[in-house]
């Protein structure tokens, strides 16, 4: 049975700049997360891409990471080989979030991170797939409620205070937290890495960027009413507002913001407050109250509200995939996101009381891949694995020996 997968993330500043400088000219020299070659390597004996402590491979090397909150019942399912990895404990978790590679628990007493040992490194016009040791990191003093984000060089943590601190890459690939650098003030949201700044929103919603030394940088008149979710893509990063959506693009180290408006008044509570998306795409989706779906076309700038079912996990992979959304029928159901017509389902695939599936403390989701989809089914101890391109075909019914409340997919 076929199967791909894929996405990002990796290395800082500021000894890692010098690395990420050679990275833009073209791959010529090391790979984000890559150490330079001993004094004695010669060009032929340092294959292009080379990373000390992984292996190359010629297809996205996707893995799941899987949590039970209750029993704390965590592992790693690689979906090329399908061995499953058993790692340590951990219970009370609230949420798993993932940047590419690197898994985040968030619990009431820190937010543990697991490196999956997979990952994607995009030059734009190659890419090369890594697989190496999953291992686990350490814990980060951040604890439920924490927004975790990252690029190649930093990994930035904002907690429920609005403070946000930034760890080295390089020493999180190394296997250890390493000392944080602390950024000045509160912020209102995540504080968001991106093309070598710190992108974030005050407490009375102004943009504010940084740089990675915690200075103040690029001035940005815009401001953010209420703000909720945020996003990156390549057209730049977005923040999810009262009245719409804020982008903020780069060129050439200037930054400016773009209001993306709903066009109509829309209530609180059908505010996207949360995106999801692929990785590298410009489609995102959010849920629009209980029974809709919004979907922002960044590079169209344009909203669209699909009505559909009670929503209990949305996402999409754009670029002219369905609209896939997870309704509390345990069913999943494929729009159009052009006509908002519904045009495909598959059969009851979660168990577990109709209804009931929204309403849980960690509900099911959706990662999305470049060709399939990944439904998490804890009452059944299984996820699914779907083709979306082939009417939601179910293409693969994986048995995690557990019950998988959280997931998310690495490798990408």
């Amino acid at each position: 049975m076929s199967l791909s997968v894929g996405r990002n993330v990796t290395a800082w500043a500021p000894a890692a700049l010098l690395a990420l400088g050679l990275l833009t000219a073209g791959c010529a020299g090391q790979d984000r997360n890559a150490t330079a070659p001993k004094a004695h390597s010669s060009p032929s004996a340092t294959p292009h891409g080379y990373v000390e402590g992984a292996k190359e491979a010629a297809e996205q090397q996707s893995r799941l990471l899987l949590n039970d909150p209750d029993t704390g019942d965590t592992r790693v399912l690689d979906l090329i080989t399908g061995k499953k990895h058993d790692i340590s404990r951990t219970t009370g978790a609230s949420g798993l979030t993932t940047d590419g590679r690197f898994g985040y628990l968030h619990t009431g007493g820190g937010t543990r991170v697991l490196d999956g040992g997979a990952w994607t490194v995009d030059h734009g016009d190659h890419v090369h797939y890594y697989r190496a040791a999953i291992r686990d990191v350490g814990r980060i003093p951040a604890g439920a409620g924490a927004h975790v984000r990252s690029d190649a060089a930093v990994t930035a943590v904002t907690g429920q205070d609005g403070r946000a601190t930034v760890y080295r890459r390089a020493e999180l690939e190394q296997g250890k937290i390493g000392t944080p650098r602390s950024l000045p003030g509160t912020h209102a949201g995540a504080v968001v890495p991106f093309e070598e700044h710190l992108l974030t929103l005050t407490d009375d919603g102004e943009v504010a960027v940084y740089d990675r030394e915690g200075g103040r940088s690029a001035s940005v008149k815009a401001t953010c009413e209420k703000p909720k979710g945020d996003a990156v893509t390549r057209r730049g990063v977005v923040f999810g507002c009262a009245d719409g959506a804020l982008l903020i693009r780069a060129d050439d180290g200037s930054f400016t913001a773009e209001k993306i408006p709903y066009g109509v008044a829309v209530p609180a509570k059908q505010r996207a407050s949360a995106f999801h998306h692929r990785a590298g795409s410009d489609t995102l989706t959010a849920s629009a109250g209980d029974r809709a779906v919004w979907v922002l076309d960044v590079t169209e700038r344009t909203w669209t509200r699909v009505k559909t079912g009670p929503v209990v996990a949305v996402n999409t992979a754009g670029e002219g995939s369905p609209l896939l959304v997870l309704q509390d029928d345990g069913a999943l159901h494929g729009y159009d996101i052009t006509t908002g017509r519904q045009v495909s389902e598959t059969k009851r695939l979660l168990t577990g009381l109709p209804g009931s599936l929204a309403d849980s403390a960690t509900p099911p989701a959706i990662e999305v891949d470049r060709s399939r989809a990944y439904l998490n089914d804890p009452a059944g101890r299984r996820v699914y694995e779907i083709d979306y391109n082939d009417n939601l075909r179910v293409a693969r019914i994986l048995d995690v020996g557990m019950k998988p409340a959280l997931m998310a997919e690495t490798g990408r």
